[in-house]
């Protein structure tokens, strides 16, 4: 016997979709058999049912999965509340532009016993609200209701055909239970769903007077200067934009990055910034051709360096936008950049750049000379001062600096897993973001990834995902999978993360990955902003305690979460002043790489 939920797996399978994140609740007695007939009539489920005990940390690991692989992924919850406690999941999912199938039941529409499923527990009148894709529907790109089984196949094929073209994001499916239940003609289940003419939206270029107007200004510019945020979501884009920064001199700035962007070794890469005052690129006042491409925040108009400059382009710089599917960010309340530009483009990164590299303006670039020795120097003292950081002794009792703490971690795993393809960073250390993606910048495309927004709690959820999805898509230099997978937290984005339900998901599903978390007790980012609006005020006297900010006197045992949570089977160590930091670091990749376990490393900092 089949059922409406018998043939959404079905269809599920057939457009490629091979893994489920889900929570199980009261509106899913359908699917749960239908999974069993499969493995009755099978051995095995058409789709991997990934058990997740919390909903934002499947949205995660569905997340990372779905960035690793390139393919989406299903996240399956429970009515209107686990929509609900997918969270900042689904801000992240959006904001990353992810693409990821949400589907929730609904509680049953008839109360009588009229249909299979009917309402027969007293949550069933608890949770059924008035408009429960309300909850989610300005994140997602398309939301529907299976209103019947015969519609499956059409409604996820266009869900997945929205999700997967540009702006990529997550999309919402939900039933009713009665509807799950139905039962269907064999004809109907056994119906061909491939994703065939239900393709997505195939990448666009520049218009022909847009690629002359963008070449000619670049190979005449004096100070040319390029700016990314997320490029490296689109691996084809790399390597053109490196040829062009190369062939034309161009200096390469990364702002708010969520992508493996440039490769750390490329000359004219120029550094990262979060955009705290002071810290964007001096070449951003100075230049007179801006090419802004795939970037979240480019500057922020108000911010001023030490000296009491604006950290903004000149009035005179031509300011050229280029994003590959919300040049205009429209669903974002207020953005400057578009303001100030000669030309807004929609077209994917990857084919505008070989537009540009194939219309002959590249041999002719105006000062070409002169500006590769200088950004080369720049890109040097770059990479010298953070490896002269990563030498930095503390004194007696001072808590290691991040830097050195990177410095450490990078040299174990250089040491263990030497080819850069078998490892993968994620970042969520946030206060310490600008610090993360510059001393463990990957020399390659794809090397370290962020959740793209700005909901904590992701990297945990997001370790599981990724382990999935490189042994799925055949990453590592062996195509077997990521040796070696690091998150990277801090203090509160672990809590945030809920730790309890990651690790077990971990231990479940064997995904072992190493976990560094940066322990400055507390939310060290809350008390940054209030400095950056109250320098000199009360707050700015206080400890972090004090300010409420912070987690002290008696801190978490992050360890021991972690370690609890995976019966034991997870090991871990705290580092604080004068612990041996290498020699720990070693281990920690160690028991990962070799015995396939999770391994934590609390790293305490100093306090805020």
């Amino acid at each position: 016997m089949y059922t409406t939920s018998s043939l959404f797996f079905h269809t599920l399978a057939q457009v490629g979709i091979t893994h489920a994140f889900v929570n199980w609740g009261s509106d899913h007695p359908a699917l749960l058999e239908d999974l069993e007939r499969q493995r009755v009539d099978h051995g095995d489920t058409v789709v991997e049912i990934i058990t997740c005990p919390n909903e934002m940390a499947a949205l995660s690991a569905a997340q990372a999965f779905a960035q690793v692989t390139s393919r989406p992924a299903a996240v399956i919850v429970h009515v209107d509340v686990g929509t609900q406690a997918l969270a900042g999941a689904v801000h992240n999912a959006s904001r990353g532009k992810v693409p990821i199938l949400v589907f929730a039941g609904a509680s049953p529409s008839t109360v009588e016993g009229e249909l299979k499923g009917s309402r027969n527990e007293w949550i069933h009148w608890m949770q059924d609200v008035p408009d429960q894709p309300a909850i989610v529907r300005q994140y997602m790109r398309f939301t529907a209701q299976i209103n019947a089984p015969e519609n499956v196949p059409s409604l996820v094929r266009r869900a997945l055909q929205i999700a997967t073209s540009e702006p990529k994001g997550p999309v919402y499916l939900w039933a009713r239970r009665e509807v799950l239940e139905k039962e269907i003609d064999e004809s109907l289940f056994n119906t061909p769903a491939s994703l065939y003419r239900w393709p997505s939206i195939e990448p666009s270029g520049l218009s022909p007077s847009a690629v002359d107007v963008i070449g000619d200004a670049l190979a005449h510019a004096n100070n040319p200067l390029i700016i990314t945020s997320y490029i490296g979501r689109n691996p084809a884009a790399v390597a053109a934009l490196e040829m062009l920064s190369r062939l034309m001199a161009i200096p390469i700035f990364v702002t708010c990055p969520s992508a493996t962007n440039v490769s750390l070794s490329h000359p004219f890469f120029v550094g990262v910034s979060f955009l705290a005052p002071g810290t964007h690129t001096p070449l951003l006042s100075t230049a007179d051709v801006i090419l802004i491409i795939d970037a979240e925040v480019p500057w922020i108009p108000m911010n001023k360096d030490n000296q009491g400059n604006f950290e903004r382009p000149s009035d005179n710089a031509r300011i050229f936008v280029i994003d590959s599917g919300d040049p205009l960010k429209e669903s974002i309340g207020m953005e400057h950049v578009a303001g100030v530009a000669e030309l807004v483009c929609r077209a994917s990164a990857d084919v505008m750049l070989y537009q540009l590299l194939n219309s002959g303006r590249t041999g002719a670039a105006t000062g070409f000379y002169t500006r590769s020795k200088s950004m080369q120097a720049m890109h040097d003292a770059f990479i010298a001062d953070m490896r002269n950081a990563e030498t930095l002794t503390s004194e007696p009792n001072v808590p290691y600096a991040p830097s050195r703490i990177f410095g450490a971690l990078r040299t174990a795993v250089e040491n263990k897993v030497p080819h850069p393809a078998s490892t993968l960073y994620l970042n969520e250390t946030i206060s310490n973001y600008p610090l993360t993606w510059s001393h463990l910048h990957p020399d390659m495309p794809a090397g370290m990834l962020s959740s793209g927004g700005s909901s904590l709690g992701w990297a945990l959820g997001a370790g599981i995902g990724a382990v999935l999805g490189g042994v799925t898509a055949g990453k590592g230099a062996g195509k077997a999978g990521y040796e070696l997978v690091v998150s990277l937290v801090g203090d509160g984005t672990f809590l945030f993360g809920v730790p309890s339900s990651a690790f077990w998901m971990a231990r479940r599903y064997e995904t072992p990955f190493l976990t560094i978390v940066l322990n400055n007790g507390g939310w060290k980012s809350p008390k940054l902003s209030m400095m950056g609006v109250h320098p000199e005020g009360h707050g700015s006297k206080v400890t972090g305690n004090q300010l409420t900010v912070g987690f002290g006197p008696v801190m978490p045992d992050y360890v021991g979460i972690a370690v609890a949570a995976t019966g034991g089977w997870a090991w871990g160590k705290r580092i604080a002043a004068g612990d041996p930091l290498e020699e720990t670091m070693a281990e920690a990749v160690r028991i990962v790489v070799e015995e396939r376990r999770c391994a934590i490393v609390e790293c305490v900092l100093e306090s805020i």
